[in-house]
């Protein structure tokens, strides 16, 4: 088992007046106990209260701290020792001994033993403008764990009979639920979220006997209230998360964990709260998190080697590989733990470690997924078969793999990094989320930024048209649709992860356009969505080529459409605040990348072929 959790007290200040209801204890272990009370108490089911409401622990929960009983399970290796450390403070702190309970998973779909919850549908409040209305939204799909905020839940439609696993808090899905809860100015539920997720890392969740690797996020969490032994009168809460093993397809989230580093940094500069990022048990989060990333395997390419499914497309669809996504992501999280990680004896090797990453990482993203109209003409006259080590085609792409829609689709000012690369394959569809995450995080270079930006303005009708924006273009088609997703009947041609569009990736245009000072692409966007998400009573995704239709099996009142409107709106009338989420371009980085190029060709020592 991995990391365990630290007593939230170890750091007295870690919670300082930053959050409007700083008065209120942070629950610090993963199971509370909440007694049954009157019909004159307050719902159970607090998402359907507007606002932050919050019950005082006096009167409406009761939460057991959790004792650590097994040291050598909190960590391995040098780790233990200063884990038994922070222990031992918060022993003398709380008085007693601090120690910690296994999980306790809970089957089923939302409930003890798999029988549904019956859930109360959401106010619907008339609002002033399209604005007000994702706000009271937002907070209608907010979910509380012992009193407090922990999250919001992927989509909050009251007429949906089968929300299936939408109506758990999802990582990637709480990421611009989170910023606009930063930008709003209220931190707790966002540290919150940090904090009781960090608890849920080290899980031993499995999948036919196997456990996922120590360090791995869940993709989401869900609370449930079960009833407490011993104790007909009284019910328990707990967070059950979900690594995957529930899910569709059985996939891991490689992404949970790259995000939530991510928003940690967010959270610290928007709130100028450090002290969480500064804790132990958070350190020991991000390390075990970069561990598990940067673990030596058989893979030859510094970028992350993933399945298919594992990031915001989560079903089949040909992006098994290194894809763009996740590589953007492991750019941006690497560059921002490194500036969260204390300086310490044991920490020396990772950070190594990491700067010897980063430079590779971003050699070979720049150097080798990208593509102009010149660097097309280049593949086309590819030679291949090449043994040696100074070859140009050194992937052996073949120049048949050019498509024919992209000699007539890519522009003549303007390119992109493609969506993937292994040997003898480039796979040149545009994905947005990759494109656009190599803008925020610097892995990008300026001139390639604004080309990327270029070609969605060339493009707009292909990537925007009736609702931002396109998640891929173009969609799989035919023989090849069949072949690749397996006649996956959700992801059909312009539907859904091929080729559908997705309001949600309006924050991240909007992040990557006012870092590079061209905040009027994100304005258009923003535009062009609020024409018709109210009115459409905010899906999840678009179909068809131009977005005109809502999704087949698009959710409604889908959060992160709703949240990444807010944060698109909030960066738009604040621009400024948009530096809590990019990454400047690291000195370091372009001065190695530089002197590599100044070198030329390595005289290589000699070699024996055994």
């Amino acid at each position: 088992m991995g990391i365990a959790e630290v007593a939230l007290h170890t750091m007295p200040g870690a919670f300082a007046a930053h959050s409007p209801a700083s008065n209120l204890p942070f629950i610090a272990d993963v199971r509370g106990r909440r007694r049954k009370r009157s019909t004159n108490s307050l719902p159970s089911n607090s998402r359907a209260l507007q606002g932050q409401v919050r019950f005082p622990v006096s009167r409406a929960v009761e939460c057991q701290c959790q004792r650590i009983d097994d040291l050598a399970r909190v960590t391995d290796g040098n780790n233990g020792a200063w884990v038994k450390d922070a222990i031992d403070k918060a022993s003398q702190d709380l008085g007693g001994d601090v120690r910690v309970l296994p999980g306790k998973g809970v089957g089923g779909n939302g409930s003890l033993n798999g029988s549904a919850t019956a859930k109360s549908p959401p106010q619907r409040w008339k609002a002033s403008s399209v604005e007000d209305e994702a706000w009271e939204l937002l907070r209608e799909s907010m979910v509380y764990y012992c009193g407090s905020p922990v999250g919001t839940i992927a989509a909050n439609d009251p007429n949906d009979a089968n929300p299936m696993n939408y109506d758990q808090v999802f990582i990637r899905d709480f990421i611009p639920s989170g910023v606009a809860f930063l930008l709003k100015g209220e931190y707790e539920i966002v540290r919150n979220f940090i904090l009781h997720t960090l608890q849920l890392q080290s899980w031993e969740k499995t999948m036919d006997c196997h456990s996922p690797g120590q360090g791995l996020m869940p993709a989401s969490f869900k609370v449930r209230t079960i009833p407490l032994d011993g104790d007909e009168d009284a019910t328990e809460e707990v967070l059950d998360p979900d690594f995957g093993e529930a899910a569709i397809g059985r996939v891991a989230p490689v992404d949970s964990g790259l995000w939530w580093i991510i928003l940690l940094r967010a959270y610290g500069k928007c709130s100028g709260d450090l002290s969480v990022q500064e804790r132990i048990d958070v350190q020991t989060g991000i390390k075990m998190i970069l561990k598990l990333c940067l673990a030596d395997g058989f893979d030859m390419f510094p970028t992350l080697l993933v399945t298919d499914g594992s990031c915001m497309i989560d079903r089949r669809m040909g992006i098994h590989g290194h894809p763009l996504e996740i590589q953007a992501l492991f750019y941006s999280a690497l560059l921002s733990a490194r500036e969260m990680l204390t300086p310490e004896d044991g920490s020396a090797d990772l950070i190594r470690a990491l700067n010897n990453r980063l430079v590779a990482l971003s050699f070979h993203i720049r150097e080798y997924y990208w593509v102009d109209m010149q660097k097309l003409n280049e593949i086309y006259r590819y030679k291949t078969e090449e043994y040696s080590y100074d070859a140009v085609n050194k992937f052996n792409i073949y120049p048949d793999q050019i498509s024919p829609w992209l000699v007539e689709w890519i522009p003549p000012k303007g390119g992109y990094f493609i969506g993937n690369l292994q040997p003898a394959h480039m796979d040149f569809r545009f994905f947005s989320l990759g494109n656009l995450w190599s803008i925020v995080s610097s892995l990008a270079t300026t001139h390639q930024s604004h080309a990327i930006l270029d070609l969605i303005e060339s493009k707009w009708s292909d990537l925007v048209a009736e609702m931002p924006l396109k998640i891929c273009y173009p969609a799989l088609e035919n023989q090849e649709w069949k072949i690749i997703t397996g006649s996956d009947p959700k992801n059909t041609p312009w539907s859904y992860h091929n080729g559908g569009s997705w309001p949600t990736l309006l924050w991240q245009l909007t992040v990557a356009s006012i870092k590079m000072n061209r905040p009027e692409i994100a304005a258009k966007a923003v535009e062009v969505a609020e024409r018709r998400l109210s009115v459409d009573k905010w899906p999840e995704y678009y179909d068809t080529k131009r977005a005109r239709f809502i999704g087949k099996q698009s959710r409604l009142y889908q959060t992160w459409s709703i949240a990444g409107y807010l944060v698109a709106k909030q960066l738009l009338d604040k621009p400024d605040a948009a530096r809590i989420l990019w990454n400047d371009e690291d000195a370091e980085i372009l001065n190695a990348l530089s002197t590599n190029r100044k070198r030329g060709k390595k005289v290589l020592k000699k070699t024996f072929i055994i």
